[in-house]
């Protein structure tokens, strides 16, 4: 057998475990984890609105510390970092092989799953991190970060221009969000056609109204970050809490981060109704 017989054999193996049942359920999984993610840090962000929030972050942070203080929480952090690493293999697999669907082999698609696997890995290792005892990992406040990455970055040569573009991406990411739940782009994803009327009404209000909050928290924290730069002040930079507190400056006060906060739990519902119909 030659080289090239060789090497085949082991791109359909390759293919072949990229479409496995168990590439399929790690994906699965890792939509139930950031459905829970999402509906924490959703709750948070009322609890922001119209009370005390106790010092919690409403983000990712606030979101895995709030779960380490429930019965058996450590074993929850296993279980969801486990399952975040499961969407990264499968985000991996589609960059190196495709998307499901006629037109999965785009260059383009392909490299925003690429990203995909590097955010949801990065992500899976901060929560397992923090459930191997690493505090500092995890549930770190996503506002200091940010700020500390920003003043750093303002630092370099061209910094300015650095921040800027970055933040004018996060912007246009926002908005082409926002875009595909209002024009349920997200439906030739899912199996529609095997949910009931009264299931599929409740998966595009979900997907809609809960893609389309997303995508605007994501432009404005894009916004913050321009201004930063054009401003050479690192500290307008915000991260995912300070950007959802920012909505109770505005007119109408709490009422809006509230509606905001129920726009991000809506997500988390889609996701785990991404969970049961998603095509993978």
């Amino acid at each position: 057998m030659n080289t090239n017989a060789l090497s085949a054999d082991g791109r359909r193996t390759a293919r072949r475990a990229a479409n496995s049942k168990a590439v399929a359920a790690g994906a699965r999984a890792g939509f139930v984890a950031r459905g829970v993610i999402y509906l924490l840090v959703g709750l948070l962000a009322l609890r922001i609105a119209f009370s005390d929030s106790g010092g919690k972050q409403a983000d990712r942070g606030g979101a895995i510390a709030e779960i380490a203080e429930k019965p058996f929480g450590n074993v929850l952090l296993w279980a969801l970092g486990a399952a975040l690493a499961g969407m990264a293999l499968w985000r991996l697999s589609e960059a190196l092989f495709g998307l499901a669907g006629p037109d999965g082999d785009k260059r383009r698609k392909r490299a925003m799953a690429a990203a995909r696997f590097l955010f949801y890995g990065f992500v899976s290792y901060s929560v397992l991190s923090y459930a191997a005892g690493d505090q500092s990992s995890g549930s770190g406040s996503s506002d200091r970060q940010t700020d500390d990455v920003t003043a750093k970055a303002l630092e370099w040569t061209g910094g300015q221009w650095i921040v800027g573009i970055a933040g004018a991406v996060v912007v246009g990411a926002g908005l082409w969000i926002a875009f595909r739940a209002v024009t349920r782009k997200y439906r030739k994803h899912l199996k529609m056609s095997e949910m009931t009327r009264k299931v599929r009404r409740a998966v595009d209000f979900s997907g809609m109204f809960g893609g389309a909050v997303r995508g605007v928290v994501f432009a404005t924290a894009g916004g913050f970050a321009v201004a930063a730069a054009v401003r050479h002040e690192p500290g307008r930079a915000k991260g995912m809490d300070d950007t959802l507190r920012s909505f109770t400056e505005t007119p109408a006060g709490p009422w809006l981060l509230a509606l905001i906060a129920l726009g991000l739990a809506a997500f988390g519902a889609f996701s785990w109704a991404n969970a049961r119909w998603r095509k993978v």
